[in-house]
């Protein structure tokens, strides 16, 4: 491997074509020489990268005196390094290769979305896909009688049992807040007369939400089974349509409208490029 320094390497490899890289060593070989290591020139321009690489302020010389010793030390520490050939060169070159491709691509992408997806775009597609970001929510009450995994089909069929007899009772005029004072197992709820508050659509187990959903305001349901338990559920109020705000969606929005840029341009570069795969299967 002919003997460059690292940086240089990572620089001069970045760099996307032809024209880019002779620009670049001209502008090395015509900028000032700081100082040799082995022969080998440090240039301004190769330096001033550097700091630019750092965030050091130009007109900041004292920090760019300090800087400068220690960029000479480890120039010559690798150089040293590199000529002890303990190192695997081909190892170290196929690093540089992975970190310039890893640095090309995130850079890239990291600006050409910045410039993509502005906040504007996040609006407007909220602004245009609006049903997207509704939801149906009802106000829920239940009686819950509960099960666990470790009870037998003997003790669970009681409980069942005891769930339609409370059903039964409903149904007759029982008074639900009554029945769920007596029989519900549920500690939260029962406190305030079964009341579950408003649920989304979707946000809690299937069977639970399907028969919440399909009931008419003021109704209750025949017993249905869930992980919990048996309950008897009752609609409250009226099925009502949300929609969730712009807040709390626009990062959401902008992940997808970026994933979309995203690999949209990344078709459209790979499109620019020639690949040929040559490997045969022995």
């Amino acid at each position: 491997m002919p003997k460059k320094i690292y940086i240089i390497i990572i620089l001069i490899i970045a760099l996307p074509g032809c024209k880019e890289k002779e620009n670049y060593l001209n502008d090395l070989n015509n900028s000032k020489k700081l100082a040799t290591i082995d022969k080998r020139p440090i240039s301004e321009s190769e330096f001033n990268a550097f700091l630019k690489f750092k965030r050091i302020p130009e007109k900041n010389k004292i920090r760019q005196k300090q800087h400068f010793d220690n960029y000479l030390h480890r120039e010559a520490l690798a150089d040293a390094i590199e000529k002890s050939k303990m190192l695997d060169h081909n190892m170290i070159k196929a690093e540089l290769n992975e970190f310039r491709k890893e640095m090309l691509i995130s850079r890239y992408f990291e600006k050409y979305l910045s410039n993509e997806v502005s906040d504007t775009d996040v609006q407007k597609y909220y602004q245009k896909h609006v049903k997207e970001f509704e939801f149906k929510k009802a106000h829920a009450a239940h009686i819950l009688i509960r099960t666990n995994k470790k009870m037998s089909e003997t003790e669970k069929n009681a409980r069942l049992t005891t769930t339609h007899e409370v059903f039964s009772k409903l149904r007759a005029g029982k008074d639900f807040a009554e029945m769920v004072r007596q029989y519900s197992q549920d500690q939260v709820s029962s406190k305030k007369e079964g009341d579950l508050g408003w649920i989304k659509t979707g946000s809690i187990d299937p069977q639970f939400s399907d028969t919440l959903f399909s009931l008419k305001p003021g109704d209750i349901s025949s017993p249905i089974e869930t992980r919990f338990g048996y309950h008897i559920v009752k609609l409250l109020d009226k099925v009502q349509t949300a929609r969730q705000s712009f807040d709390d969606v626009s990062g959401n929005i902008r992940y997808q409208l970026r994933a979309k840029a995203k690999q949209m341009e990344m078709e459209r570069l790979m499109s620019t490029v020639r690949v040929v795969n040559q490997w045969k299967d022995e």
